[in-house]
This record gives C-alpha cells, structure tokens and sequence, in this order.
C-alpha cells in the first residue's frame, strides 16, 4: 500500500468560492485554449468551484454553445496539466458553458451577453455574480468597458461584478493612467484584478513563506548581511510570430516593468502586518516608492540594452533579430535589456538589485538569487579566494524550487573547501505537480482576494521608473544596439557592467 507523503498533510484547504459566471472576452484566442480554460477545468476537477459554475465566452465567431463546448474541450485535451480529461468532470464542467458572439464594439453584443447572464443566473443559480476577463487587446478595453457599463453589468445591486485586465497595463505611465482612469469610470477599484500571471506561481508565493515564516532567514535579509540581488528572466525563446507586439513594447515593457519589477518588490518588501490584499500591496508600493529613480546620467551607466543576432539554439540555427518577419531592418527594440536599482530606504540602503531579461539566451529559466557577503574573518587565508559566497536561490521556471548554496570541507587530510547545494524542489517533495498559475489567480479572483493582483497606485509607481529609461533610450541618438550571438547569457557589455561593481552574473 502506498504510504501518504507527509509533506502533502493539510495541503488541501477549502477555498470554494460562491456560484458565478465567469465571463471572457477574446474567449477564440490564445489565453482563453492555452491557460484560461484548461486553469478553470483543474479548478473543477480539484472541486475547487461551486456548483452551478459557469463560463460565458464572447468572440467574433458565430458559433453554438455546443461549437464553443467542443472547442474548449479541445483545449482541455491538449493543455491541460492533468492528463487524462475525467469525463465526469468534464460533462459537469461543459453543462454551464455558454457562447455569445457578435463584435467587441457593437452595443448589441452586450445586450446579449446581459440577457445570457440573467438566464444563466435563473437555470444555474448564479446569483448576479460576474467576473469579466478582458482577454482581448488594450485596444478594446474602451468599448469594452463604457459598454458593459451602459447595460448596467458593472455595478453590485444584485451580487458582486468584479473585473481581470491583462497586461500590458500601459506603455508609459501617461498611457497607464489614462487605462486606470478608464477602468474607474466604470468600476471602483475593488472590483479591479489586474493580473500578472508571475504572482501566481508556487515559488513567488514562496518567496513571502520563507522569508516571514522561517526564523533563520529573516534576520540577516537586509544590507548587514546581502550583498546584491540578481533576478534573471531568461528565454531561449525568439519572438516568433509576435514582431507586430514586439517591436512596439521590447524588453524593458515586455518583461521589467511588470514580472520583473513584482519579483523585486517581494523580495525587498517590509512585513506585512497581515497577510492581506491592502497590507501587502502596500508594503510592495513602498518598495517602489523607495527606488533611486534614474536621471539620464544614471540610465547610461545602469541601463543596458542590446539585440540577439544569429546563433544556435539546441542545435538548431536560428536567424537575428532583425532577420525576423514584421521587424523593422533598422529596429532598435531591446531584445535584452539589464538594470541596477539602489533601494533608498534602511533595509536596503547600498545593496544594489540587478535585472537581467533577454530572449534568445542560453536557456528558459527565472531566477532570484539573493548572494550574500563573503565572513568578515576568514580563518583560512591560504584559501581565501576558493571560497565562494553563500546564495539562496528560488527557481521559478522551470523546477520551481529553492537552493541555498553554502560551503563545507571536501573529505579528505587537505583543508579544501567546496561549495555544496541543499535543494528543495515542489515535485520531488510534495509528489504533485504545482499548479498552474491561472489557477490560483482566477480562484482569488472569484473569492476576491486581490493580494496577488497589482493595485493601480502600484502600476503607476512601476512606469513612474521605467518611464526615464524609455525617454532616455528614444532620444540618446544611438542607431545600433549592440548584438549578442543567439544562445549565450547576453552583449560582452553585460558582463562589463557586473565587473565594473566587481561582482559577476550568476551561472545558469
């Protein structure tokens, strides 16, 4: 008999939210077959939504509820983290989903989508309760938004409404204040989830665990004890069939401005005094709010930017970046681009915070890598440049997991000092896979708790700091980016601009 995994005990805690009508907008595209879909099935199969749940999708499409049930089943079979689909489950789940079609624009459309939603609430008891996703290009929003306000779907009379804007929020911060106050005409901002899908991964909420509920780790995270932070997100990835996005967003606002900039606020946050949406918010904007902001001056020595040019991935030749389809020859869009941010405030006060993005590298991988300092007496000076500082290291993708590297005598007569690895990973340790981002996001979602949503003083706060490094970058004159063979960790400049600190990038 299979023996229980000790680790797994109390693993399971009822968060079932009330019975509602999940609505996306965009439901044909990408999100909707890839992530949407298959996160909301695992929800059902884990018994993690209620009875009488529903989804209604809305695209251009003229299609049936039955053509939109086939579909969606399509993406379950082919996405879905848990294999194979539980017929069970999926009959049940596939009874309350729902299609209306017509286009994003057009009034008419969301007359349907009121007179669906009153009927879904009447055969499946959902109460008014409505969580729209705006899965659909910021283009929309507009439309999107003054309509569904117009057919009186976004107040609470009867039950709560609640909305999930994906990124990008903005390509400035002028731009990201005028989506924000776009929103707020017709919602207030507890109903607004704006969602960066980063802050639903097992480690980033991890990352909260180890520091504030391990007594050995707390105490030295601060400047007494840190040296630097390096947080890198790597892709082997080139930009495939997305120049027309690409080319309009780059690096720095494809990657920095959200996951990136979420990733360091938690890792420099203060506690919260309660684990909650308004206190961790909170101390995540502080943290913001505290960043050195770069003049000029700043963003030429602490902001890097570079192009991948042909190289090989796994084997594979794979062409430049302005050998791509749709990219403008003489494109200057960063393909990779690195950071140093100095936090002004007593925790951090002269640890630096390197960023580190880029498409066409090495490897896939996400890291946060907090190193710290070297023993102020080394009682082995014969040995003095072997030892290495020890690093805690949590793995976001892929492996999600944790490793603290430390050192410790090799056997033997000689004093030889080597560093070691202790490692925690989610699968091996609690025998299950993690699930998948969306699915804790969209469960907080229809429970609403935004605590792992970004609040909008937070998005502004964000482009308050990447707003500079844009200007700077489209007036400085420069016509050519420097290039970086595709497969490698980055431009030569980016090993330049860790030595000149004396320090170096972590080795991948």
């Amino acid at each position: 008999m299979e023996q229980p995994n000790p680790l797994r005990a109390g693993l399971r805690i009822a968060r079932t939210p009330e019975a509602c009508t999940v609505v996306i907008f965009g439901a044909t595209g990408d999100l909707t077959a890839r992530k949407l879909l298959p996160a909301l099935y695992n929800l059902a199969r884990e018994g993690m939504v209620p009875a009488g749940f529903s989804l209604l999708g809305v695209g251009r499409r003229p299609w049936s509820d039955d053509d939109f049930r086939a579909e969606m089943r399509k993406s379950a079979e082919q996405f879905s983290r848990v294999q194979p689909i539980n017929e069970e489950v999926w009959q049940t789940f596939a009874e309350g989903l729902f299609w209306v079609g017509g286009e994003f624009g057009d009034l008419n459309t969301y007359e349907q989508i009121a007179s669906r939603l009153e009927h879904i609430d009447q055969q499946r008891g959902t109460a008014g309760n409505r969580l729209f996703y705006l899965a659909i290009p910021p283009s929309w929003f507009d439309d999107a938004i003054s309509n569904l306000q117009k057919v009186n779907l976004t107040n609470q009379s009867h039950g709560w409404s609640r909305i999930i804007v994906e990124k990008p929020f903005g390509h400035d911060l002028r731009s990201a204040q005028e989506l924000n106050d776009l929103v707020s005409r017709a919602f207030d901002e507890s109903q607004v989830y704006r969602i960066d899908h980063y802050l639903g991964k097992e480690t980033v909420q991890n990352l909260l665990v180890a520091r504030f509920a391990n007594a050995i780790f707390e105490p030295i995270w601060n400047r007494n004890y840190i040296d630097h932070v390096q947080i890198t997100v790597a892709e082997s990835l080139g930009i495939g069939s997305r120049a027309g996005f690409y080319e309009e967003a780059g690096a720095l606002r494809d990657m920095i401005t959200n996951h990136m900039m979420q990733l360091l606020t938690l890792t420099a946050m203060e506690p919260p005094v309660e684990f909650n949406e308004h206190e961790v918010r909170s101390e995540k904007v502080k943290v913001l709010h505290a960043i050195r902001p770069m003049s000029a001056n700043d963003v030429d020595r602490n902001a890097l930017r570079a192009q991948y040019d042909h190289g090989t991935i796994n084997g594979d030749e794979v062409p430049s970046y302005l050998a791509e389809k749709g990219v403008n020859p003489t494109s200057r869009t960063p393909t990779f681009v690195a950071l140093k941010f100095e936090i002004d405030n007593w925790r951090w006060a002269g640890v630096p915070f390197y960023l580190r993005t880029g498409k066409r590298l090495a490897k896939r991988v996400t890291e946060i890598a907090i190193q710290f300092k070297k023993p102020p007496l080394l009682l082995f000076p014969e040995i003095r440049d072997e030892i290495e500082s020890n690093v805690l290291a949590l793995r976001i993708q892929p492996n999600e997991g944790i490793t603290l590297k430390f050192s410790a005598k090799q056997p033997g007569q000689r004093m030889i000092i080597h560093p070691v690895n202790m490692d925690f990973r989610y699968g091996s340790s609690f025998g299950v896979a993690a699930p998948e981002a969306y699915e804790r996001l969209l469960l907080d979602a229809m429970l609403g708790d935004a605590t792992l949503f970004t609040r909008r003083d937070e998005v502004e706060a964000q482009w308050a700091l990447m707003t500079p490094i844009l200007e700077r970058w489209e007036n400085d004159g420069v016509e050519h980016l420097p290039r970086y063979e595709a497969g490698t960790w980055g431009p030569e400049e980016s090993d330049q601009f860790m030595q000149r600190d004396g320090r170096e990038w972590r080795k991948l």
